[in-house]
């Protein structure tokens, strides 16, 4: 597991644009697992800028989001399919039809199986980008997840909901349920980069680099997986208490590059 600190969100997106960059160069024909929240959103903007740039092409790159609420329409505006295209997919020259969003309108399990086939027949995640909840979800896997879980229907917690309420209107009913990819899911894809940015989420970076590995922290699995970045910044690297060496680490990568 790599574990990059860096200043502040700002150079979080923009490593983790570097590592994303790097793969579509490397592979046009990806096939990227996406993530949305408030952290990939500066990614977003980043990439949408080395786009325009003429730094990075996505025509070539296919992509599967982590992620929707059941019974939410994807024209919603908190919904994740509008998300994406909001931040990312109508800016790019990714191609419409090669953009994947579980269908929160669908039957959820009819759509858990077909999502799963749709991943497989793509030929599997190259690389999926992570955001990490305070009480250490990736996806919508809650503590308590199963660590070998697949796609599926999953019921948010009282304090994910919470986090999420800012995003609806007072008079609207919030999502309870969500379909996400599973852990085990997640842990196929061929590498994984993490985002983390915030005080907040320091409690669970901490136990999700050097807690022991539970289902009551589910980021922890990571440690299982042969190819991990996690890219932090200051505040949310601050309970680590290997920090030194992580900065040693990255020192010594510098000079062999």
């Amino acid at each position: 597991m790599r574990v990059v600190i860096t200043d502040d969100a700002s150079a979080v997106a923009n490593a983790s644009a570097e590592v994303l960059c790097r793969q579509l160069v490397t592979a046009p024909a990806s096939v990227l697992g996406l993530a949305t929240g408030s952290t990939p959103v500066m990614l977003y903007k980043e990439l949408v800028s080395r786009y325009q740039a003429g730094q990075v092409c996505f025509a070539k790159a296919k992509s599967f989001n982590l992620d929707e609420y059941v019974g939410i329409d994807p024209s919603h505006p908190q919904s994740y399919r509008h998300f994406m295209q909001q931040h990312l997919f109508d800016q790019v020259n990714i191609d419409p039809v090669a953009t994947q969003v579980p269908q929160g309108l669908a039957d959820p399990k009819i759509e858990c199986e077909r999502y799963e086939a749709a991943i497989t027949s793509a030929g599997g995640i190259d690389l999926q980008v992570l955001g990490l909840g305070s009480n250490g979800h990736i996806g919508f896997n809650e503590p308590t997840s199963s660590l070998a879980s697949r796609t599926r229907i999953k019921t948010l917690t009282e304090d994910t909901i919470a986090a999420n309420a800012r995003f609806f209107e007072a008079h609207e009913q919030q999502p309870t349920l969500a379909l996400t990819m599973g852990i085990g899911t997640i842990m196929e894809a061929r590498q994984i980069l993490l985002l983390a940015t915030g005080e907040h989420k320091a409690k669970a970076v901490k136990a999700m680099v050097e807690g022991p590995v539970s289902a009551m922290a589910p980021a922890s699995v990571l440690q299982f997986h042969q190819s991990v970045t996690l890219v932090l910044d200051v505040a949310a690297a601050s309970l680590l208490e290997a920090q030194d060496y992580y900065h040693w680490v990255e020192k010594m990568r510098a000079q062999t590059t």
